[in-house]
């Protein structure tokens, strides 16, 4: 993982707003190397842990309903790349044609068995294999849909200098955002005027202070959160 020169940057994020962030990122340019290294290093040892959790939970989707174990989707992560993100199913197979991107609680489309894996966050155990691919990181801003993408203000894209993250501040503030988008009349408007705007102030603050301490305290805190729900 690196930075770009800044006449490299895509032209959208070529503004004043994203120069500010970019010259801290780049002071801060030599925890890159060590960051994609605890990547790899983690990343691997947890897939090992999990293969037999994560072969369970295959098994147990599968049974549950019709449909491929995994869900694939169209993400944006460093400099507007688009990237396919995979996580275990826990919708009905077509959802996506059925209503929002987003997921609001109690939806109808989540299946029995999603609904204790979204609880828990293990739908995402397989978001390892995106990091280590490259696509993500272990921290670092949530990964959006090209929509909701467009939707950024000048500013907001300057979380696309670093690759989409696993886990954030905003990730774990807003692990229940299903039931914040519950009572939405239009639950796509109210996540792009109300919700994103917040929880990118959370991003934001979070490249202002970008390092390994900040990082470690998110991972700890993220496994404290999933400990608490349990």
């Amino acid at each position: 993982m690196e930075l770009r020169k800044w006449t490299e940057l895509p032209e959208k994020m070529r503004t004043r707003e994203v120069r500010r962030y970019y010259n801290i990122l780049m002071k801060r340019s030599g925890w890159f190397k060590m960051k994609r290294v605890i990547d790899i290093v983690v990343s691997v040892g947890a897939l090992i842990v999990l293969a037999l959790p994560m072969l369970v939970i295959a098994i147990m989707i599968k049974r549950d309903s019709k449909g491929p174990v995994f869900f694939r989707q169209e993400r944006v992560t460093q400099y507007g790349r688009i990237f396919n993100i995979y996580k275990f199913r826990t919708m009905v197979h077509n959802a996506p044609e059925l209503g929002s991107q987003v997921t609001v609680n109690n939806d109808v489309r989540i299946t029995k068995v999603g609904k204790v894996l979204r609880r828990y966050r293990f739908d995402e155990f397989p978001q390892l294999f995106n990091i280590i691919a490259g696509d993500m990181t272990l921290v670092g801003t949530r990964p959006e849909v090209k929509k909701y993408v467009k939707q950024y203000t000048p500013e907001m894209y300057a979380t696309l200098l670093l690759p989409a993250g696993l886990t954030s501040w905003t990730s774990i503030a807003y692990k229940n955002e299903d039931k914040l988008l519950m009572d939405a009349d239009n639950a796509d408007e109210t996540y792009v005027k109300e919700i994103l705007p917040v929880k990118m102030k959370y991003n934001l603050e979070s490249l202002r202070n970008f390092g390994l301490k900040i990082e470690l305290k998110v991972l700890i805190e993220t496994v404290l959160s999933g400990i608490r729900k349990k």
